[in-house]
């Protein structure tokens, strides 16, 4: 069975969301998170969170993960077949959530929460608030007239980006300004199975 080092509030959201989101069954393995003062510091088999044992098989990094899962199990669901003129624009938003999505958040996490520092550098943290602005407004442009990243159809693209603005609402990054993108996670954090990977 698989089994997912899992803290709450952190990446491994995204794997437990679409272990439940395929109905896969796995073993959860809570792990209390350590705050990364220095890399690969947590108590699971690679030092980072999330971290898939299955068999032989031991993977981090959320979206190798996901793609991982997606193709031992999910047998077609949550993504566009290979050769399908969707395939393109799903690895696009897959490698948008921890591409270009968080680099900006995840400076002013380590700042504003890990260093608690934020006040000693106001231009900085403006400027990536900036920044990660600029980037979830392509987010928002996408989505026009969309339910989700792909159209009508949920995927694993949108538990990828999903987790990323939820963390962005978190900074005051998502806010008022961005109105298709609050209402897009709206609809994601009511998904049953987004809940269920969430409760702790």
């Amino acid at each position: 069975m698989i089994r997912l080092y899992h803290a709450p509030r952190t990446r491994s959201v995204r794997v437990r969301w679409l272990l439940e989101e395929l109905g896969v069954p796995y073993e959860l393995k809570r792990v209390d998170f350590t705050v990364p003062t220095r890399m690969f510091v947590q108590a699971t088999p690679s030092g980072k969170i999330p971290v898939v044992e299955d068999g032989d098989v031991t993977i981090f990094e959320s979206g190798a993960i996901l793609e991982y899962l997606l193709e031992r199990y999910g047998a077609g669901r949550l993504a566009p077949p290979i050769g399908s003129p969707l395939r393109g624009e799903f690895l696009q938003w897959m490698h948008y959530a921890e591409g270009t999505a968080a680099p900006p958040l995840s400076v002013i996490l380590w700042h504003a929460f890990y260093r608690g520092d934020a006040g000693e550098f106001p231009s900085l943290i403006d400027a990536w608030r900036e920044r990660a602005h600029d980037g979830l407004s392509v987010l928002e442009r996408a989505l026009a007239g969309k339910d989700y990243l792909l159209g009508a159809d949920f995927s694993a693209a949108d538990i990828m980006v999903g987790f990323t603005m939820g963390a962005a609402r978190v900074l005051g990054v998502l806010d008022d300004h961005l109105p298709a993108l609050a209402a897009y996670l709206a609809r994601l954090e009511a998904r049953p199975a987004f809940q269920r990977a969430s409760a702790d």
